[in-house]
């Protein structure tokens, strides 16, 4: 006697997303370098309607009322949050979650308060070393202050935004070795990229990522290790934006990420570890990335928790579930699932 396998519930699914991230329906005529844009967003909706689900994208940028009529014509079982800005500003993405929060729809991806403590790159570091989780040191250069670092900070530094993610405004200058070269990185982060800046300890050696998925009940993906083949001993590794999205560069120095070898069990048992506890503290829900730097003497670092990451097929969050066993529909349908079994920020307290 044969079993039917077991029929999956038809959603109707809002993939919302920032207008120039609406993709097209197929790949044809378009560059690898055009398609990197939208890429996540086509590899989602493609997925979700081979899943049999009915999926409407949707462009939002400065304005909520498309979100609403949306929601009123569809009446979607859930949305499907790809956006990660809002009136141009990376710290806004969180009004939406919590506008949809207000209006009773169900959203994939993290909380607003997940994003709140995660975005906010010193917040969430005094948060993690509160729990001794540890962390580089740091100090934050605000937009209009004299640049003065702290006599215990010492060299080299990484400069960085403190808000922006996707390597936004990340390149070799930003480690730096000495007052002048801090000085100019934090102006540059101030008049280029116009947010806060934040210098931390650069702490040399592997750069591991590990996924996780959940809102109570986590799972964690085996670690992932960013590689540059071209790269001799002694040069430091950053993952610039370059490194992070320019294809070109890419091919020609033998960039990538791969799952991470040579870990022990008991550090691999750490990571899984640290991340969860990384997850519960600024919590995170739905499906984040933690970042670490694993230095000469075994020891893990927390860099950052990105809620919300790159799942386009090919990433290191897809790949990684996959390598354990986690096919990229099973993925989105997870994700999905969670985001309609999530509690509403109100209703937890």
């Amino acid at each position: 006697m044969t079993t039917r396998p077991k029929r999956r519930r038809k959603l109707r699914v809002i993939a919302l997303t920032h207008p120039d991230h609406v993709p097209p329906d197929t790949l044809e005529g378009h560059t690898e370098q055009e398609i990197l844009a939208w890429r996540a967003e086509f590899d989602v909706m493609r997925g979700l309607r081979a899943l049999g689900h009915e999926v409407q994208p949707l462009g939002v940028q400065d304005d909520l009322q498309p979100i609403r009529d949306a929601v009123t014509d569809m009446k979607p079982h859930v949305v499907f949050n790809l956006l990660e800005e809002f009136q141009w500003n990376a710290l806004f993405d969180l009004n939406i979650v919590a506008y949809l929060e207000l209006i009773g729809v169900p959203y994939t991806g993290c909380n607003p308060r997940g994003l709140v403590l995660s975005r906010g790159k010193a917040l969430s570091k005094k948060l993690l070393a509160y729990h001794r989780i540890p962390v580089p040191s740091f100090e934050v250069f605000p937009v209009g202050r004299k640049v003065q670092r702290p006599a215990e900070l010492a060299f080299p530094l990484f400069v960085k935004s403190l808000t922006e993610h996707a390597s936004i405004g990340i390149a070799r200058a930003s480690l730096v070795n000495d007052d002048d070269e801090l000085r100019e990185r934090v102006e540059f982060i101030h008049e280029r990229v116009g947010t806060d800046a934040i210098a931390e300890q650069f702490i040399p050696g592997r750069e591991l990522y590990v996924s996780v998925v959940g809102n109570t009940r986590l799972t964690t993906f085996r670690a992932w290790e960013l590689v540059i083949d071209d790269q001799n001993e002694n040069e430091p590794l950053i993952a610039t934006a370059k490194v992070k999205h320019d294809l070109e560069y890419q091919a020609k120095r033998g960039v990538r990420i791969r799952a991470a070898e040579g870990l022990s069990k008991a550090l691999a048992a750490r990571l899984g570890w640290m991340s969860k506890r990384i997850y519960r503290v600024l919590e995170l829900s739905g499906y984040a990335r933690i970042d670490y730097r694993l230095d000469a003497n075994g020891e893990l670092y927390f860099l950052d928790a990105n809620p919300n990451p790159d799942i386009c097929e090919s990433e290191e969050f897809a790949s990684a579930a996959r390598y354990d066993g986690v096919e990229y529909p099973e993925l989105l349908q997870r994700i999905v699932r969670l985001g309609m079994g999530a509690r509403p920020l109100s209703a937890a307290g």
